[in-house]
Formats: structure tokens, C-alpha cells, sequence
């Protein structure tokens, strides 16, 4: 089988079978294949894209490339959740104790991350003491114990996509819809979940921007999920303006324990509650997703979810006292209100902008090597519809240094003040199939 004959097949138009696509997949990672001719049979599914036979084989092979987390020691329906992402999006903190509450196992391996804050891994490092390096046997027990536990991302998982996506970083080829949801999915049946509910954002802080390209991606997703037997699902969410109010670290951790206490914003709650029932519904905690919210809602009005993530925190190492008290977390020092030069109601909040602003304080890193400040962010005032009164705190800067000039005229530059009670509609579909 030659390279050159599965590049020109893909070129005209052709659907590349599996043993090509394994052919092409284990010689690239095994370095016999060259970057040259990887990069043009990405140009050529770029253009000419995949059939779904062939997005299932292509993101098998990525599996099978490097290691394959095996969670079948674990009892029940293991149910992961993955988001593509965005600003203020703290909804892992708060879904992985609020579902394991119904006993539904969390079983979660999540990453650090580039961009606006950190990944779940720094959020949860704002608690003093909290760790991810345990080893399997520990995690298994712990979570047929408890119900919930993360680990950290193997070193040698998915190593194919490792690689591919290092080259469409620079081959202009990201922007495709079979080979980003063959790289996100790919990742995710590794980690061995046996069902997977996907938050697919969309909205100026989202990677895809709009609706259209939002949905098709999901639908590629499920796709993948479910020709490869795991029972897989969608919810296409907006990203219009930050979730909730909090973007920083352990403002995030603080946010997520008033959401489990039954305190937090009205947005980052719906959009758990609805996550949370179709990870409980798939996990067979529930029947209907009527009956699921109804069970989470009781969890979190009994004290049975915050009390989870209390064990869930205590069980690898963290300080469990912020629970009932938030300020032991990192504690930035100097605080700056961000006043409003007009009246009138929000429009708008520019989210990858105000999420740049957070990054600018601290909050995010550039590169992996990158040191995150744990303790600086943005705690939002107002959202989208809200009225506003010239004066009026539009949100507090948390930082350590003095100089915020920068910042605070950014957080006043993506903030639109104008006449029109805007509302956004979070939820926008769900995609089963």
C-alpha cells in the first residue's frame, strides 16, 4: 500500500477505507511517513471532507495509536462529558460531584489549559493540596467508593493526534469538521468512557462561531460516538457572553461551590442542570430528563451534592474546609470596580475579548510552560439584558498588580450599553443522532 496511491484516491473524491486510513495513521506515528504527504492528504480532506464510515475509522485508529484507558474495573455506566470550551465555563466543577451524587460514576480525565483560565486540572489546583497524580488502582477504588475522580491526561494517549493536530496547525487545515471531531472524540473513547454528552459551544467566545458550524460539528460528533458503540449525545450552548459571572481559577472554584449550594448564577445552573440530566439519564439514574433534573435539584437542596465535592476534594489531597470557606482559597490582592460610563441596559458582552482581559491579569497562559495565577480574574456585575445606571459596577477586577489601566479599558470597550433589553437563548438544540 502506497502513501501517494491514498493521497490521489482522497484527491478525486474517493471514501478511503479502514485499512488505508490505519495505513496512513500508524505509519505517520510511527514516522515512515513524511510531513509532506500528510499535509496533503489533509489539504485533500479539507476540501473533499469524510463520509461517516470514514470519520469512525479515522478516529479509531487514533485510539489505537498509543494507550487506552480501561475502565472496566469501574461498576456501571461510566458517563463523560466534554465541552469544546469558552470563558467562565466551569461546568465540570460542578457536574462531576452533582452527578456522582445520583451515584452515576465520574470517571474523568481532564488536561490544563491554554487560553483565558486554566483547564479543569489548574481550577482545582486553587485548592490547597489538591492532586491528580494517583495511580489507577486508586482511582478505580475511589471512584466505586465515592463515584468521582480526575486524573490527569496519559503521556501516550492519542499520540497520532498529537501529531496530526501539530500540523494542521500549520498547514491551514484546523478548520475542518471530520478532523476536529475525530480529534476530540478520539481523546475521549480513549479515556473509556461507555457514554459521552458533548457541550458544543457556539458564540463569539466559542471556537466555532456560529450556529451552523456548531451543529455539524456535534452532529459529526455523535456520529463518531455512536458508530463506534458509545452511546453519545449533544447540546449545542451559547457562548454569546461569559457563563456565569466568575473567569479566573479559584473565582471559578468559589462559583462552582455557590452553584452546588443552590447559589449561583441562573446561566452556569440551567445549562448543569441540563448536562447533568442527560449524563444521568445515560448513566440509567433516571428514566425521563424530567425526572433527572428533578433528582439533581433534590441533591442540591439536600446538601447531598456540595457534601460529594467535599469528598471529592478531601479524597485527593485538597483542603475541604473551602467548602464552607471560600476565602482559604488563593486570594488576590488588590480588587477594582469597573464602572459603567452610561445608562441604558447590556446589549452585548464580547466574551473572547473579556476573556482576553482575564488572561492579561494572570489568569491564562500562552504556552504550556506558562505559570497560571491562581488568584486573579474577572467577577462579572452585569449580563446580557441587565439595566444598567451610569456608575453602575459592570464588574471587579481581581488582580495582583496595581497597574489594570489595560484591562479595565477592555472589560469598558466589550461591554455594548445601548437601548434593547436582549435576551440570550443558552440552550439552542439537542442532538441525539
Amino acid at each position: 500500500m502506497r502513501m501517494v496511491d491514498i493521497i490521489a484516491k482522497k484527491r478525486d473524491g474517493g471514501e478511503l477505507s479502514k485499512e488505508e486510513i490505519e495505513h496512513f495513521i500508524n505509519g505517520y506515528t510511527d514516522g515512515d511517513i513524511p510531513d509532506y504527504q500528510v499535509s496533503s492528504l489533509l489539504m485533500s480532506i479539507f476540501f473533499n471532507d469524510m463520509t461517516q464510515e470514514e470519520r469512525a475509522n479515522l478516529t479509531m485508529a487514533m485510539v489505537k495509536s498509543g494507550d487506552e484507558i480501561d475502565l472496566s474495573a469501574i461498576e456501571g455506566v461510566k458517563v463523560d462529558k466534554h465541552s469544546t470550551g469558552g470563558v467562565g465555563d466551569t461546568t465540570t466543577l460542578v457536574l462531576a460531584p452533582l452527578v456522582a451524587a445520583l451515584d452515576v460514576p465520574v470517571a474523568k480525565m481532564s488536561g490544563r489549559g491554554l487560553g483565558h483560565t486554566g483547564g479543569t486540572i489548574d481550577k482545582l489546583e486553587a485548592v490547597d493540596g489538591f492532586h491528580v497524580e494517583i495511580t489507577e488502582q486508586q482511582f478505580t477504588d475511589i471512584v466505586n467508593r465515592d463515584k468521582v475522580a480526575v486524573i490527569g491526561q496519559s503521556g501516550n494517549l492519542t499520540p497520532a493526534d498529537k501529531k496530526l493536530y501539530a500540523l494542521r496547525d500549520v498547514t491551514a487545515t484546523v478548520n475542518s469538521i471530520p478532523l476536529i471531531a475525530s480529534s476530540i472524540m478520539s481523546k475521549k473513547i480513549a479515556a473509556g468512557a461507555d457514554a459521552i454528552v458533548l457541550d458544543v459551544k457556539t458564540g463569539d467566545g466559542a471556537f466555532m462561531k456560529n450556529e451552523e458550524d456548531a451543529v455539524e460539528l456535534a452532529r459529526a460528533m455523535v456520529s463518531i460516538g455512536n458508530n463506534v458503540g458509545r452511546n453519545t449525545m449533544a447540546i449545542i450552548s451559547s457562548m454569546s457572553e461569559p457563563l456565569g459571572y466568575a473567569i479566573g481559577n479559584a473565582l471559578e472554584v468559589k462559583e462552582a461551590i455557590d452553584t452546588l449550594k443552590g447559589e449561583g448564577p441562573e446561566d452556569l445552573t440551567a445549562l448543569c442542570l441540563e448536562l447533568g440530566a442527560q449524563m444521568a439519564v445515560l448513566g440509567g439514574a433516571a428514566e425521563s430528563l424530567d425526572e433527572a433534573k428533578d433528582k439533581l435539584r433534590a441533591v442540591i437542596d439536600n446538601g447531598e451534592a456540595l457534601e460529594k465535592f467535599r469528598v471529592f476534594l478531601k479524597n485527593q489531597g485538597g483542603d475541604a474546609s473551602v467548602v464552607d470557606d471560600p476565602f482559604k482559597l488563593p486570594q488576590a490582592k488588590y480588587l477594582f470596580e469597573v464602572k459603567a460610563e452610561e445608562s441604558g441596559f447590556v446589549e452585548e458582552i464580547a466574551a473572547e475579548e473579556i476573556g482576553i482581559a482575564s488572561a492579561m491579569l494572570g489568569a491564562g497562559r500562552q504556552t504550556k510552560e506558562d505559570e497560571i495565577d491562581l488568584a486573579v480574574g474577572l467577577v462579572l456585575k452585569k449580563k446580557v439584558g441587565d439595566r444598567v445606571e451610569q456608575g453602575d459596577t459592570l464588574a471587579v477586577i481581581h488582580s495582583n498588580s496595581e497597574d489594570i489601566k489595560e484591562v479595565e479599558q477592555k472589560i469598558l470597550d466589550n461591554y455594548r450599553i445601548g437601548s434593547r433589553e436582549n435576551k440570550i437563548e443558552l440552550i439552542k438544540q439537542v442532538i441525539t443522532e
